[in-house]
């Protein structure tokens, strides 16, 4: 990844990745500078979010650059049956890097294909969301002193959580062993299975949340039950609160082990669990401007 947009992790190789949590660390340490100064980015936001773009545009301004843009699609012209390709064609006219975050799986892509300015996926559908894996590795990274040869266990909705789904592909490069835990009906995609075989990465699935999976875990990342993938609310009902983390469940946990959530939480981490030294989800946001900052000057080739 160069001076181009940022659609996929897929996109980025260990060497990209290593190198972009560098920069963040080094933006943790003097988040405040003028690199974007003169710099206009949009923030199209299609689909509901919070922490994803408040983050962009607090690292856009921490970087002395102009943000524009939407958080609600109803108050745009795609209300009123704009197509996507007008959309982006005429905010390219406006701006030098665009932020965009869409319900449709593969808007990204399309979008970085109509324009010549770059654009970071803020996630689309249940796709991926190549930022939050960013900002996921360099929390893994700053709370384990490295990445190789890890036990993360991921919880929840595995089929439509597409920072899970980043997150493997993420993670990759580094050795790790998941252990996917998940209801049957929220199973881990058979195409991320496939993708853990061929590059050899061991992977266990289980349908119980037991404290023996938490107890060789180095990571576990949380994930809410996503109602807005459903469209058979009996269904959400039924799977929403089957897993649900606990702070006596950590009684016998590794010294090292913390929580991480891509949030929002819903009821998947009881409250009781905020004041545990090993929940770092509040810490992991805060995160997310540093990679951010860094992944926004990765993508205008802009040198710190």
């Amino acid at each position: 990844m160069n001076n181009k947009s940022l659609v996929s992790i897929q996109e980025c190789s260990k060497d990209d990745i290593l190198r972009i949590i560098s920069k963040a660390s080094l933006f943790e340490q003097n988040p405040n500078q003028e690199l974007l100064k003169g710099k206009i980015c949009a923030s199209l936001f299609f689909e509901p979010s919070t922490r994803t773009r408040l983050s962009f545009e607090t690292a856009v301004n921490r970087l002395g650059g102009r943000i524009v843009g939407f958080s609600d699609a109803a108050t745009t012209s795609s209300s009123k049956g704009e197509t996507l390709k007008d959309t982006i064609l005429m905010v390219s006219n406006y701006a030098d890097l665009i932020i965009m975050r869409h319900h449709l799986e593969g808007a990204a892509r399309y979008a970085s294909e109509i324009t010549n300015i770059p654009i970071i996926n803020a996630g689309d559908g249940a796709n991926q969301h190549p930022s939050q894996t960013i900002l996921d590795i360099f929390s893994i990274y700053k709370t384990q002193g490295g990445l190789d040869n890890l036990d993360i266990t991921i919880v929840g909705d595995l089929k439509y959580g597409r920072t899970v789904h980043s997150l493997i592909v993420g993670m990759s490069h580094f050795n790790p062993t998941f252990h996917f835990v998940a209801p049957d009906e929220l199973r881990i995609p058979e195409i991320y299975k496939t993708f853990c075989e061929e590059k050899n990465i061991k992977y266990h699935e289980y349908s119980d949340f037991s404290e023996a999976v938490i107890n060789r875990s180095d990571i576990v990342y949380m994930t809410r039950v996503q109602r807005e993938r459903f469209t058979d609310l009996i269904e959400y009902e039924k799977v929403k609160n089957v897993y649900i983390l606990k702070n006596s469940m950590l009684d016998n946990s590794k010294d090292n082990l913390r929580i991480l959530h891509p949030l929002p939480r819903v009821n998947e981490i009881a409250y009781d669990v905020d004041d545990n030294p090993k929940a770092y989800y509040i810490e992991q946001a805060k995160n997310g401007v540093f990679a951010r900052q860094a992944l926004i000057c990765e993508s205008l080739g802009i040198k710190i």
